[in-house]
C-alpha cells in the first residue's frame, strides 16, 4: 500500500445441509441489515491521522458451531488518541454473529459475542481461522495493533483466550502492527502453524505529519516508517512456540500486508508468499526441515514485469488456468495496476497482467481484499476486488467528506483465452457504491451454491449475496481428515481437489482460509461446472502428499470427503 502523489467424503455420512435464498437476483445484493449482520467498523480516526487507521480491518466466515453453515466474526478498531472516548460501535469490540440458517429460508444472523466469551477489545486489524488444537472446532487468531489474540473454540459455543507464543516486543519498542495471518501446516506434522504478517514500526507518540499534493494533511506512506519482521509460530501439539528466528523468517524485514501459505513449487511442502508494500515481495520456499529460503526475486514474484516494486496489499491464490498449480493475483495502488503472476508448475512465475486484460481497469483503483471466485459458476475462476484509496481523493475532500478515500469495487470475469473483463457495474448496487473497503471474506453464506462476500469498509459491513451462480450446476466439497494424535476430524487446509469432468477440462480448486486481505474465508470448495456438469471422479491431493480418488459426489449440495476413505490412484473402484 505504498502511497504515491496521484492528483464437503465419507459417502456414508451423506450430503451436508443445503439451504436456499428466497429469490435469485441478477447480481449481488447487500443483505447485511436484512439478515441481522449489523456491524459498523470504526477505525477510531480523530484527525491525528494515525497510520493503523488507514489499513484495517478484516472479517472471517467460518462455521464455529459445526452446524453446516457459515458464521461471521468482524474485527473492530478504536481511537488511538489518548483521552478520546470510543464510539458505541468501537466500545463493543469485535463481534461474533451466529448464522441460524434453516434449509429453504434466508439466513438469520444473531450477535452472540457476549455469550461466547470472545472479548476482542484491542485495536483490531485482521483475523485468521483454523483448528489449531485438532479437536474438530475452528479457532480464531485476531491480529491487532498491539499483541495478537488467540481464541480457542471450546466446542460449546464459547471461546477461551490462549497465549499466542510470540515473543513480546523489546522494551521501548512500538507495539507490533499485525496484519494478515495464515494457518497452514508448514512442517507437515499434522498441526496447523501460524504466520503473522507484520507491517511497519509505528508508535502513536512518534506520529509523523505528512501532506497531500494539495497541501491538505494526509496519511503518510509506509516509507515514513521502519519495516518490521513478521512472525512464524510453530504448533507443538496445541501449544505455539516462536519459530521466527530458527526458521529463517527473521532474516529479512518487510512491510508485509498479505500472506498465503501453500505449495507453490509442487514439491509437496507448503511455502509462504508474502506481499510487501513498496518492497520486494517474499516467496519463502520450504527447505522441508522447518526452515525457509527467501526466493521471491528469482521466482519472479518480487517485482512486476517492469522490475518495479508495488504496493502489494491483498492476495488471491488459485489455479485460474486449471493446469494443476497455484497462480497469484496481488492488489496494488492507484497508478500501479493489480498484478497477475502465472505459475509454470515448478514455482517460477510470469507477470501476465497486461496479456490478461487486468492492467487498464485496475489502474485508477487501490485494491485491498480479493479472491478467486467463480461467481457465475461457468467453470472459470473470476476475481472480486474491493477498493479504497489511501491518499485522499481531492474532489471528495472539497465536498467535505469526513473520510475522502472512497472508491467502487470491481469484478473481473474470466472469458475465453484466459482474459478478463471488468463487469462490476452490471452486478448491482454494491459495485456502484463508493466506500473505503479493506478486508473481504468469501463463502457460501446461504448454502445455495454460489460464493458470497463479507466486506469490511469504513462504516457498515456489507454482506454481498450472489444471485447469479446458483442457476448453473455446482459441486460442493469439504475436505477433512484426522491427523495423528488429533481428537477429531478437521478441515485439512492446503488440500486440493482435482475435479475430472466428461468432455471438458479438469478443474483444480484449493481448500484454504487464508488470502484476500486481513480476512479468513470458507474452507469448503465450491466448483461451478458450467455446461460440463458430468463429473467422473474427484482426486484429492492431501497436505501430507497422499492422493486419493473418490467417485463423483452428488451435485448441488456439499459432500464431506474424508482422508483415508478414498482409493489409491490406479486402484480398481470399490
Amino acid at each position: 500500500m505504498r502511497f504515491r502523489p496521484v492528483f464437503l467424503l465419507a459417502f456414508a455420512a451423506g450430503p451436508l445441509l443445503t439451504g436456499a435464498t428466497p429469490a435469485p437476483s441478477p447480481g449481488f445484493v447487500d443483505r447485511a441489515d436484512e439478515w441481522g449482520l449489523v456491524f459498523r467498523y470504526d477505525n477510531g480516526a480523530t484527525g491525528q491521522l494515525y497510520y493503523p487507521e488507514i489499513v484495517g480491518g478484516g472479517a472471517a466466515l467460518f462455521d464455529y458451531d459445526n452446524d453446516g453453515d457459515l458464521d461471521a466474526f468482524l474485527v473492530q478498531g478504536r481511537p488511538l488518541e489518548a483521552g478520546k472516548a470510543p464510539s458505541a460501535d468501537a466500545a463493543r469490540g469485535g463481534r461474533l454473529f451466529r448464522n441460524d440458517l434453516v434449509a429453504g429460508k434466508a439466513p438469520k444472523f444473531v450477535d452472540v459475542t457476549a455469550a461466547s466469551g470472545l472479548r476482542a477489545e484491542g485495536y483490531g486489524m485482521a483475523v485468521a481461522a483454523g483448528d489449531y488444537d485438532n479437536d474438530g472446532w475452528t479457532d480464531l487468531y485476531v491480529s491487532n495493533y498491539g499483541p495478537g489474540q488467540l481464541w480457542r473454540n471450546n466446542g460449546d459455543g464459547t471461546f477461551s483466550p490462549r497465549p499466542d507464543g510470540a515473543r513480546p516486543p523489546a522494551p521501548g519498542s512500538p507495539p507490533p502492527l499485525n496484519l494478515s495471518a495464515s494457518f497452514a501446516d508448514f512442517d507437515r506434522d499434522g498441526w496447523l502453524d501460524l504466520f503473522v504478517a507484520r507491517y511497519v514500526e509505528f508508535a502513536v507518540d512518534r506520529n509523523v505529519t505528512c501532506y497531500a499534493p494539495s497541501s491538505r494533511r494526509d496519511y503518510c506512506g509506509p516509507s515514513a516508517f521502519e519495516s518490521s519482521r513478521s512472525v512464524l509460530l510453530r504448533n507443538r501439539a496445541g501449544t505455539f512456540e516462536d519459530a521466527t528466528l530458527p526458521s529463517g523468517i527473521a532474516k529479512v524485514a518487510g512491510r508485509s500486508m498479505g500472506v498465503v501459505g501453500d505449495d507453490f513449487d509442487g514439491d509437496g511442502w507448503p511455502d509462504l508468499f508474502v506481499a510487501n508494500d513498496g518492497m520486494f515481495n517474499f516467496l519463502w520456499k520450504s527447505r522441508r526441515d522447518g526452515t525457509f529460503d527467501e526466493t521471491g526475486l528469482p521466482a519472479g514474484v518480487a517485482v512486476n514485469a517492469d522490475g518495479r516494486t508495488e504496493a502489494s496489499m491483498g492476495i488471491a491464490a488459485g489455479d485460474y488456468d486449471d493446469d494443476g498449480d497455484l497462480d497469484l493475483f496481488v492488489t496494488n495502488l492507484t497508478g500501479e495496476t493489480n498484478t497477475l503472476y502465472v505459475n509454470d508448475g515448478a514455482g517460477q512465475f510470469e507477470d501476465r497482467t497486461a496479456l490478461s486484460g487486468l492492467a487498464a481497469p485496475s489502474f485508477p483503483f487501490t485494491g485491498f481484499g480479493t479472491g478467486w471466485i467463480d461467481y457465475d459458476n461457468d467453470g472459470r475462476l473470476d476475481l472480486l476486488v474491493v477498493n479504497g484509496a489511501v491518499s485522499l481523493v481531492e474532489d471528495q475532500a472539497r465536498q467535505g467528506d469526513a473520510f475522502p478515500y472512497r472508491q467502487t469495487h470491481q469484478m473481473y470475469r474470466q472469458g475465453d483465452g484466459r482474459r478478463f473483463t471488468e463487469v462490476g457495474r452490471d452486478l448491482g448496487e454494491p459495485f456502484r457504491t463508493a466506500e473505503v473497503a479493506r478486508g473481504v471474506a468469501f463463502g457460501d453464506v446461504d448454502n445455495d451454491g454460489d460464493t458470497d462476500a463479507l466486506v469490511v469498509a469504513d462504516g457498515p459491513a456489507r454482506l454481498l449475496i450472489n444471485g447469479v451462480g446458483s442457476a448453473r450446476p455446482w459441486l460442493g466439497l469439504r475436505l477433512v481428515g484426522r491427523p495423528a494424535g488429533a481428537k477429531a476430524e478437521r478441515d485439512l487446509l492446503g488440500s486440493r481437489a482435482e475435479i475430472v469432468r466428461k468432455g471438458a477440462s479438469t478443474l483444480w480448486r484449493r481448500a484454504a482460509t487464508d488470502g484476500s486481505y486481513a480476512s479468513a474465508s470458507d474452507p469448503r470448495i465450491l466448483a461451478g461446472l458450467g455446461d460440463a456438469s458430468t463429473v467422473t471422479e474427484v482426486r484429492v491431493h492431501w497436505p501430507d502428499g497422499k492422493v486419493e480418488v473418490f467417485p463423483p459426489p452428488p451435485l448441488r449440495t456439499y459432500t464431506k470427503l474424508v482422508q483415508g476413505t478414498g482409493r489409491k490412484p490406479g486402484e480398481a473402484p470399490r
